[in-house]
């Protein structure tokens, strides 16, 4: 005797599953800060979006300016959204 699930059942598996995997394209897109943090940076203007160390977001002119923020833990590049 086989058993089998009901439809609802099984969706509600797979989909169960989907809903809590991490968004890997939110994550490879953010590029980590150096260290040493950089001490001087260009005025070139090409807007990041920095990844503060609490979670937040702040737009910045360019990654070298995010990352000599000490409380930027990487950024990611384009405006904040």
């Amino acid at each position: 005797m086989r058993l089998q699930a009901p439809p609802a059942v099984l969706a509600a598996v797979l989909l169960g599953g989907c809903a809590s995997a991490p968004q890997p394209e939110l994550a490879e897109s953010i590029e980590r800060c150096p260290t040493p943090r950089p001490q001087v940076c260009t005025m070139q203007y090409d807007p990041v979006c920095g990844v503060l160390g609490n979670g937040e977001r702040k737009q910045y002119s360019n990654g070298c300016s995010a990352c000599s923020d000490s409380a930027v833990t990487g950024y990611r590049a384009g405006p904040c959204e």
